[in-house]
């Protein structure tokens, strides 16, 4: 399988949306443009010459849009391989030129955020073990951080401490997240529609750089709901999704 590194001068003709191709979707349009801010910065994009699912994204930590101390490690944004090109052993390909290239560029090793048990847009821990990742640190309610040291006699990564202090944040409903996925673009304006229209407190901040994203209070800055300073999810809510929470803490 051929190896694609997505650059300035591709970026427009190569698929990098998951399931989304139509470059003029705003979803595209948000996650393309992301990219291009990030490329200079180091983040690296591979991808199967293929379109669809099977792609990693890595980043130097110290540029993650993630609150963990983690200097001189490589960041994992994302590693997904599903649908028809799952059980082609394209998983340990991607990650594994991940690790050749973070080598080659001196790293101490990788980080990836997962959680106890697989969970969507997280990676999955036992891939993650199987790969020789381990559980360096963990943050309520599920999110553990994964580490894979190329030496490990260097320091250990670990979150930030804005994960585990939210008593400041305002009650109600409160929703943190980027541009880092492309499927917020779409779905973030309808939950913020449909509770204007529901007359519900929804709370918005729109992360926008790496700075506020290492300060946010949830490891995975893509999305994160909290009700009254506890995390709901930190999966992208379709409208259904969405109005059975609001239902099931009793706001409408």
């Amino acid at each position: 399988m051929e190896i694609v590194r997505v650059t300035p001068d591709n970026i427009e003709q190569e698929h990098i949306c998951c399931a989304i191709a139509n470059n003029k979707d705003i979803q595209v349009m948000s996650k393309k443009n992301w990219l291009k801010e990030r490329l200079d910065e180091g983040l690296v994009f591979l991808k199967c010459n293929v379109r669809g699912k099977c792609f990693i994204e890595y980043i130097p930590a110290e540029y993650a849009w993630s609150p963990v101390e983690a200097e001189g490690y490589m960041y994992i944004d994302c590693l997904w391989v599903s649908g028809q090109f799952k059980g082609h052993g394209y998983s340990n390909l991607l990650l594994d030129k991940c690790i050749e290239d973070s080598k080659e560029k001196g790293k101490k090793g990788l980080v990836i955020l997962s959680s106890a048990k697989k969970k969507g847009f997280l990676s999955d821990p036992e891939y993650m073990k199987h790969k020789g990742f381990e559980t360096v640190d963990r943050a309520d309610p599920y999110f553990e951080l994964m580490y894979f040291p190329f030496d490990k006699s260097e320091d250990r990564p670990r979150f930030r401490s804005t994960v585990h202090e939210h008593g400041n944040m305002k009650k109600g409903l409160a929703l943190y997240y980027t541009n880092q996925c492309p499927f917020t673009a779409k779905y973030v304006p309808l939950l913020e529609n449909m509770a204007r229209l529901r007359g519900v407190d929804l709370t918005v901040t729109h992360i926008q750089s790496k700075d506020e994203a290492q300060n946010a209070p949830s490891p995975f800055t893509t999305f994160s709901l909290f009700y009254n300073g506890e995390l709901v999810t930190h999966e992208i809510l379709s409208e259904k999704k969405f109005e059975k929470i609001l239902v099931s803490k009793g706001i409408i």
